[in-house]
């Protein structure tokens, strides 16, 4: 039998009988298919199966494809993974609930009152996945509650974009992801009384029953500490139900809106950046974007100087964006120019390798952030004290990738403040001959 393979929230499969079934967030089962055993599945997150004119060979051919762009291009080193605090703050939070109608949610959205966070990652619901919620408010099922944020007099969307923004293409006619004339699916899976229909296409009655049906919202508000947004990212962080969850980064692109964050997005589409990173595309997680906020944390005295023998890099990472929120014009410049010259002075005396491993006689194809933080902090720091950079000879390279010491600062304990310190002064010393103690 042909099969065609393309993406949906979460799968899971039973190995046993090599039955598929596709689960919405909410736990609505949506496919209920058998798998070839070939493709030998467990649970992902990306795939739906139905049959296609394809042959067998060129469906193993669209899996490895596939297999290939989901694969991860970015070395983990677990105990960053791991790492996590809990912040001192004692918040004074109120929250209560409000039962909205669709037809309030959109115009709340049309006047700005209802905002999603700056950037958020985007609408990545398929047409099906959308048109099943449809349909299920057609049907007068149960819609889950959204969480809102009050902020001043606007309400910033924690959880439930997806749900918006669905009934907001619907009512509005195109569809955000193909930009085409949006109508449900033409699929046996939605009811054939609304099959294939747009929403000028439905009756009267469907129309206001879609606008007037109501979704719990839970709105919460930070009364203290005022202007902090941690109570806003842990709440972010614990009670997002969205169809995967959250890297630190999206999170603290939702929060910590402002100058800063908006230049952190046109700094990532730097070239020379991107050829270093090693995709021409941005990272869908904002994990790039974590990167270079890593840099301009690392390289400061707050790192470097600290009397502390360990920091929580997510701690640090989020208090140098809370600090940083609302720069000026002038500061935000001194950022670009701080990175886009450090950069280039990495690509132009090391080359497109400088951020990966060295295993097995050559060169990983990952990027690797803790190589990453300690040669983009030697090169700013060199670079800073006015001394000239040679090039570095790839047996140079080599050599400190392989050093023990190296090694070890790079892969253990990245976030000891020793380790920091060590593997920034092995590569400013081992590939530039620069003492930076």
């Amino acid at each position: 039998m042909d099969y065609r393979v393309y993406g949906v929230p979460l799968m899971q499969v039973n190995t046993k009988h090599n039955l598929y079934e596709a689960i919405t967030a909410q736990g609505t089962v949506l496919y209920h298919k058998r798998v070839p055993s070939f493709l030998n599945l467990q649970e992902t997150r990306v795939i739906e199966i139905e049959k296609c004119s394809c042959t067998l060979d060129e469906l193993k051919r669209r899996y490895r494809k596939m297999g290939t762009k989901e694969k991860d291009y970015i070395e983990e080193i677990q105990s960053e993974i791991d790492d996590d605090y809990s912040d001192d703050s004692l918040f004074n939070i109120s929250s209560w609930g409000a039962d909205l109608s669709f037809r309030e949610l959109i115009s709340m959205y049309e006047e700005d009152e209802l905002v999603k966070p700056e950037l958020q990652r985007k609408y990545v619901w398929d047409k099906v996945e959308a048109s099943r919620f449809i349909e299920s408010i057609l049907l007068g099922l149960p819609v889950p509650s959204i969480f809102l944020a009050q902020s001043g007099s606007q309400k910033l969307i924690v959880d439930g974009y997806q749900r918006i923004m669905t009934i907001y293409d619907y009512m509005r006619g195109i569809f955000s992801t193909d930009k085409k004339v949006f109508r449900l699916s033409n699929s046996e899976k939605i009811n054939a009384r609304w099959r294939n229909k747009a929403f000028s296409e439905l009756s009267t009655d469907d129309q206001r029953k879609i606008k007037s049906t109501t979704i719990h919202a839970i709105i919460f508000e930070q009364k203290k500490p005022e202007n902090d947004g941690t109570s806003l990212y842990q709440v972010f962080e614990r009670i997002n139900t969205s169809g995967r969850t959250l890297t630190p980064q999206e999170i603290r692109n939702c929060v910590y809106q402002g100058s800063f964050n908006t230049m952190l997005f046109e700094i990532n589409e730097n070239k020379t950046w991107r050829e270093l990173f090693g995709t021409e595309e941005a990272d869908s997680r904002m994990r790039d974007l974590e990167y270079i906020l890593r840099f301009f944390t690392m390289k400061t005295g707050d790192i470097l100087d600290t009397e502390s023998k360990q920091i929580s890099l997510k701690k640090a990472l989020n208090d140098f964006m809370k600090t940083h929120k609302e720069d000026s014009p002038a500061d935000i410049q001194r950022f670009k120019d701080e990175f886009d010259t450090t950069v280039q002075l990495v690509y132009d005396h090391i080359g497109k390798d400088a951020f990966r491993n060295y295993t097995r006689g050559k060169f990983s194809k990952k990027f690797h952030p803790a190589i990453f933080d300690a040669i983009m902090v030697a090169v700013f720091l060199i670079h800073k004290q006015g001394i000239p950079l040679d090039d570095v000879s790839e047996e140079k390279h080599i050599a400190l990738l392989e050093n023990p010491g190296f090694k070890e600062a790079t892969s253990k304990r990245t976030t000891d403040v020793e380790n920091i310190r060590k593997r920034i002064f092995l590569a400013g010393e081992m590939l530039f001959g620069v003492d930076l103690k």
